[in-house]
């Protein structure tokens, strides 16, 4: 027994030895992986791949593997088990499906799965950038919008070309476009149609205030034909010192009942604004928005004039000009006349440097 005895505490002393080698083995596993997830849930668990910032564009139906998918394209990522397991741990997945609401998000250069998480499950999302200019058409008008916003463009041009539902801003198909001011302005991308709409018509009414409603109605004009003689003076013209004198001369054929013979109005009608030289079967073409054959102002604006253009067109320059034509220098000048005869001098001389460019359509 005396033998036997110390075996027994040296076997018992080695069993608790490695038992306690074992159980420090365990908890420095432990301690491991929770030191890894700390990191990657606090620490760092995308970095970008150039060291900059990137936006991430969230789409309705967006699953946590095609956000993931989206955040490769510019981040590395350390681990995507991660950020699922911490996202069912946050309960912002469901389903694989994450409750991330949907739009223009800033990712960080380096951020972790917390503040990731936070970002998108909160909304905090970037507003964007939301410009416009230079559109003639209501298609143009929409794919423009329809290429900044998550919105379809079809969804844009649906609603533009419905008289029922522009009926409510006070416009139809033809004027539509008045509803739009060319500008910059700070929108969430992921607005839907009828939240643009109904902030375009605040934005709207803000620029007719009661002193442009007063130099319209002064005019004898709407709103809408005052944008609609504008879209026509820029049609004409890049030059702002001479858009007032542009818009007192069509105002002045409008006075007297003469046709307003815009060229301008006869491109919109054939949709062919490439044209450099008018020609008589081009003045023949069938179109309400044909000023040679169709008294008075087209249905609406030929494109969507600057705000700029709008004021120069309520403040028209006084003046006894009927007649207009571009200058045969091709400098951007115009000749204007009160008499036809002056006219037709300055328009045989466009039409000989015309001939004598080679410009004959």
């Amino acid at each position: 027994m005396a033998i036997i005895y110390p075996i027994y505490l040296m076997k018992k002393k080695k069993i608790i030895l490695i038992s306690e080698i074992a159980a420090s083995l365990v908890l420095a596993i432990l301690l491991a992986v929770a030191g890894y997830h700390a990191y990657r849930l606090m620490g760092s668990n995308f970095v970008s791949r150039d060291g900059e910032p990137h936006y991430v564009y969230v789409y309705p139906e967006t699953t946590l593997d095609s956000l993931i998918s989206s955040l490769q394209e510019d981040y590395t990522i350390g681990s995507e088990r991660s950020l699922k397991l911490h996202s069912k741990l946050m309960k912002w997945t469901s389903a694989e499906r994450p409750f991330v609401r949907t739009g223009r998000y800033l990712v960080p250069a380096e951020t972790a799965n917390l503040q990731l998480i936070r970002m998108f499950r909160s909304g905090d999302q970037k507003p964007i950038q939301l410009t416009f200019n230079n559109i003639r058409t209501r298609e143009q008008l929409a794919a423009r919008l329809g290429s900044q916003l998550m919105i379809d463009s079809a969804a844009i041009l649906c609603r533009l070309e419905d008289d029922t539902y522009m009926q409510q801003f006070g416009l139809r198909k033809e004027t539509a476009v008045c509803l739009f001011l060319p500008d910059t302005y700070e929108m969430w991308w992921d607005i839907s149609a009828d939240q643009l709409f109904k902030r375009m018509d605040v934005i709207h009414d803000a620029f007719w205030n009661a002193d442009r409603l007063a130099k319209a109605a002064a005019l004898e004009l709407t709103p809408e034909e005052v944008t609609t003689i504008a879209s026509i003076v820029e049609e004409e013209t890049n030059r702002d010192e001479d858009k007032p004198i542009i818009a007192g001369l069509y105002m002045n054929r409008l006075r007297i009942g003469m046709p307003m013979q815009s060229c301008p109005t006869v491109k919109f009608a054939l949709q062919d604004f490439g044209l450099r030289r008018i020609t008589n079967e081009h003045l023949k073409t069938e179109s309400a928005y044909n000023t040679y054959i169709h008294p008075g102002l087209p249905p609406g604006p030929i494109r969507i004039p600057q705000k700029k253009t709008i004021d120069y067109t309520l403040n028209p320059t006084p003046s006894n000009y009927l007649y207009m034509c571009a200058s045969s220098k091709f400098d951007g000048t115009h000749h204007f006349s009160s008499s036809y005869a002056s006219h037709a001098a300055y328009a045989a001389a466009y039409q000989r440097e015309l001939n004598r460019r080679r410009i004959y359509k």
